[in-house]
């Protein structure tokens, strides 16, 4: 088969290459952490710090540190097939068990090595591949083969992966890459030929919807039991797990947050008349409502039950001087950590809603309430994607946002949620 290649579609871009994984991961992963423990160790001293970097322990665990940085960038590579932002799913497991192995090889031979620049190497390169994962999923990636036939089409609209429509079910010839194809549609034999001798080759092959999900970071909201939500209960184990985490980082979190909190209540005190804190009914897990407490933004209030009153509007004339700071910021959201320590929310999950626009959401959206399965977070996967919505058009995207971090709930999605809101913090993206 002949196919020409557009050099448009087949660059993978600079987050991609290999040559920028290597780079990235040796320099900030490995490089950095030991000219940090060298400088600390020997307190600024240039020939301090050689002396220290010499000893065989130093030597030791800082070669290994950057054989497994390069051992685990190899086998996530080999995942580079899997759509979207799921193969940060891999990056813990990978480079813990890559380094469990390390320290094996260290104790069996009783090598010299030093636990902090283990630690600190390991910490790093963890950072620094989930970082390398949370810039990439905005890039373009892989190249997508699709297979005529189906509702196919909706994977050519995609806009952040380069796709190549095939012209014939022949195999040979065709350079690596993933086959998409609508595994429900009624296939020609040929075509069902061609993706089974494609598979049977060891070549990745998708359904439709499992690359449209990874590649846009939503769920099509049709029938619940087409959506793969199984018995529609999230990570049930992960769910426990995450609550336990965000009581514990709230309580650690609380020393540090609550004086930044008492500088910005005494500016909004300066800056507007009324109240210091904002306390409005929204409706959080399990379709529960709770007040939610923020850092009052504007010069009127609304309890949560008008829902004229609870859209923000661009350009908002109530928003203040102040508020416009803290809403751009979001720092505003600070004082909700009082809501995670009480279990009505989490640091990452869906934002809850006023109850007025619960309700009217509810009535319009088909499955909006599902969104309540989970405890409602400070930031969220439709937050960092899409920002502040009102419409119903929007909130209908939103929802879709929502589905796909409710679907795929997990640790990994939590980290990439957390990296990319310190994008959100800076940018000010999405705020009103």
């Amino acid at each position: 088969m002949s196919v020409n290649f557009s050099p448009a579609i087949v660059r993978r871009g600079l987050f991609h290459s290999l040559r920028f994984e290597v780079i990235a991961i040796l320099t900030v992963g490995v490089i950095f952490p030991l000219c940090f423990l060298a400088a600390a160790e020997s307190r600024g001293g240039a020939a301090t710090s050689i002396v220290w970097l010499s000893q065989p322990g130093v030597v030791n665990s800082g070669f290994g540190a950057a054989v497994c940085s390069l051992i685990s960038l190899a086998i996530l590579r080999r995942l580079r097939f899997y759509p979207g932002v799921a193969v940060a799913r891999f990056i813990l497991p990978v480079v813990a068990i890559v380094f469990g192995v390390f320290i094996a090889i260290i104790a069996g031979f009783r090598l010299e090595y030093s636990n902090k620049v283990i630690g600190a190497c390991c910490v790093a390169i963890l950072a620094t591949r989930f970082a390398i994962t949370a810039v990439r999923s905005r890039a373009k990636g892989i190249l997508y083969y699709l297979v005529p036939g189906g509702r196919i089409e909706l994977v050519k609209e995609l806009r952040g992966a380069p796709v190549l429509p095939l012209g014939s079910p022949i195999l040979d010839g065709l350079p690596e890459s993933a086959i998409v194809a609508d595994l429900n549609a009624n296939l020609a034999p040929e075509w069902e030929r061609f993706l089974a001798e494609a598979a049977i080759s060891g070549r990745p092959v998708y359904h439709y919807k499992q690359v449209w999900e990874a590649e846009t970071g939503k769920v099509q909201i049709e029938h619940l039991s087409e959506n793969g939500f199984g018995a529609l209960v999230p990570g049930f184990v992960y769910q426990k797990a995450k609550r336990a985490i965000d009581f514990v980082l709230s309580i650690c979190a609380l020393p540090f947050i609550a004086p930044v909190i008492g500088l910005c209540a005494l500016v909004i005190k300066l800056d507007s008349k009324g109240a210091i804190f904002f306390r409005q009914l929204r409706v959080g897990h399990r379709g529960k409502t709770f007040y939610v407490l923020k850092l009052r933004t504007m010069t009127e209030s609304c309890d949560g039950l008008d829902r004229t009153q609870s859209v923000t509007q661009l350009g908002d004339k109530r928003i203040t001087r102040v508020g416009a700071f803290l809403r751009r910021t979001r720092l505003d959201e600070l004082p909700q950590v009082l809501n995670i320590i009480r279990g009505e929310m989490s640091w990452i999950g869906p934002r809850p809603e006023a109850v007025s626009l619960s309700q009217w959401y509810e009535g319009e959206i088909p499955f909006y309430r599902y969104r309540h399965i989970v405890r409602p977070g400070i930031t969220g996967w439709a937050q960092v994607n899409q920002g502040h919505v009102a419409e119903l058009q929007e909130v209908d995207e939103k929802l879709q946002y929502d589905f796909y971090y409710i679907k795929n709930l997990s640790y990994w999605l939590d980290i990439i949620v957390m990296l990319r809101t310190a994008r959100v913090v800076f940018s000010g993206f999405g705020a009103k």
